[in-house]
């Protein structure tokens, strides 16, 4: 089930009447369904544009067609339009989008994998890095090399031990310390460069 909170609703029923189309509604669906790289995608849709086997949410004014694929990675989520001091945003809360966390019988590595692609990477990602999982040991250390903006990065000290160790440890309690593997004096673009 998704839920259109009533700013959502207005938001988009303002967006729509200033399309001035008869018709107008709005398409809904996921890219990259159960992938760390899933996201929502909304657009502009008239019934012509409509295969006719999308589910539609009746909202006052219009209507909101969520693609059949997409059903499924949406069920349940939340849409609302949130106004903070310094502007205002549409949200999207999907628990399911990325796909499902690993089960108790998954493995160290797999829980480590997931809980860096589906949290940690996306984080790192905005600042123009990457990171990628070198090794877990058998003692629970966590082996990892930063890539991007974060090769060479005067903070990459800080990322590791307050969010990214922070993080993994949180999910995972058998994690007992997290490395980094990256050679960052041969980082050449860094997002902070490092003190000379």
């Amino acid at each position: 089930m998704i839920d259109i909170s009533e700013r959502a609703q207005a938001h988009f029923q303002r967006l729509v009447a200033q399309q001035n189309e008869d018709g107008l509604g709005i398409r809904l669906r996921v890219v990259a369904a159960g992938t760390p790289s899933a996201q929502c995608e909304l657009e502009f849709c008239t019934p012509s544009d409509l295969t006719g086997d999308e589910w539609t949410v009746e909202c006052e004014g219009f209507n909101i067609y969520v693609d059949t694929e997409s059903m499924r990675w949406l069920d349940p989520a939340t849409i609302d339009y949130e106004t903070t001091p310094t502007g205002s945003q549409l949200n999207i809360r999907a628990p399911r989008i990325k796909g499902d966390a690993p089960g108790e019988g998954a493995g160290l590595v797999e829980r480590v994998q997931f809980v860096l692609e589906s949290e940690i990477a996306p984080q790192i990602a905005s600042h123009g890095g990457r990171i990628s999982l070198v090794e877990v040991t058998s003692g629970g250390v966590v082996v990892l090399r930063f890539g991007g903006g974060c090769h060479g990065c005067g903070m990459v000290d800080v990322t590791l031990k307050n969010g990214v160790e922070k993080t993994l440890r949180e999910r995972i309690p058998e994690i007992t310390e997290v490395r980094d593997a990256t050679d960052h004096e041969t980082g050449d673009k860094p997002y902070f460069a490092r003190a000379g």
